[in-house]
């Protein structure tokens, strides 16, 4: 099992986590035609490599940004969303 590093609690396995989506991903404005709404809500980029992710803690309730390699799992920081943790 992984270890992920909360920046609230610190590290927890990863069962207590819940993954938020892509931090890169722009919510298409109110006026966005129906195909900009479909690709932002169904189809995601699953990249390979360095992401920058938003996930929840499931224990606190604290919603973060997490860096992570998604080849090799490796995590290589978290930070609260507002920047404070």
């Amino acid at each position: 099992m992984q270890l992920f590093p909360c920046p609230f609690c610190g590290p927890r396995p990863e069962t207590e986590f819940h993954f938020g989506g892509d931090a890169g991903n722009t919510r298409p404005d109110a006026a966005a035609s129906d195909s900009d709404w479909t690709n932002y809500l169904f189809f995601k980029h699953n990249r390979k490599g360095p992401t920058r992710e938003i996930w929840m803690h499931l224990t606190c309730r604290e919603v973060f940004l997490m860096a992570r390699d998604t080849v090799s799992h490796e995590v290589s920081a978290t930070e609260a969303l507002g920047g404070e943790a």
